[in-house]
């Protein structure tokens, strides 16, 4: 089975929700009970279930972002580009490369901050672009393995994931979409220059932005 997000982030969204994909009718016959409180027929209940179904404003939704979903691939990968081309050079940054060969959504503009170099932290960097009401996000913070269930069911998790924790310090998601425009970007990125070339005056007036 391949599942997916449909969640209001998604480039392609219906508000919520999402869909299970699969080749195998056993399996799908399942899904199919559990999303309907495990009802066969008008009223016969024969396993345990929930209420998954989506409704009709959400699929109307979904449609449209559907027919739709040219134009906001072309319109991300734009954006990348711009991205790409104004945040060259930068230092102590760069932003996560796609790979060329592969077919994608371009959804997420990561910029990854090395807080050695950049002399200013990941952390320090979104506090100030949020100041400016540019919501760039950490994603994806923090791992899996310090989040339940599974920090608990593995206390050691992190012994074992040190690239794991040093990425997930480090990467930034930069604002895109159809909302987001190339003069938006070249204003963003002013504000990323502008916040690693001044890092040392930033850490005076502001602890959290001095490198550990």
């Amino acid at each position: 089975a391949e599942v997916f997000s449909f969640h209001g982030t998604k480039f392609l969204n219906t508000f919520e929700g999402g869909a299970v994909t699969t080749n195998n009718a056993e399996l799908a016959a399942k899904i199919r009970l559990m999303k309907k409180f495990g009802f066969a027929g008008l009223d016969n209940v024969i396993q345990a279930g929930t209420n998954g179904k989506m409704n009709e404003i959400s699929a109307a939704m979904g449609l449209t972002g559907l027919d739709d979903m040219d134009r906001v691939i072309a319109h991300n990968r734009e954006n990348h580009l711009v991205y790409k081309k104004e945040l060259a050079g930068l230092r102590g940054g760069h932003l996560v490369p796609y790979d060329g060969e592969e077919k994608c959504n371009w959804q997420y503009v990561i910029l990854e901050v090395d807080e050695a170099h950049a002399g200013i932290s990941r952390d320090a960097l979104m506090s100030i672009l949020h100041a400016e009401n540019i919501i760039a996000r950490r994603y994806f913070f923090p791992g899996c393995h310090r989040m339940e269930p599974y920090r608990s069911l593995r206390s050691d998790a992190e012994a074992h994931l040190p690239a794991t924790d040093r990425l997930a310090k480090r990467v930034l998601c930069l604002p895109t979409g159809t909302a987001v425009d190339e003069t938006t970007i070249r204003r963003i990125v002013d504000v990323v220059r502008f916040s690693i070339e001044h890092a040392s005056e930033i850490a005076t007036q502001c602890p959290l932005a001095s490198p550990e």
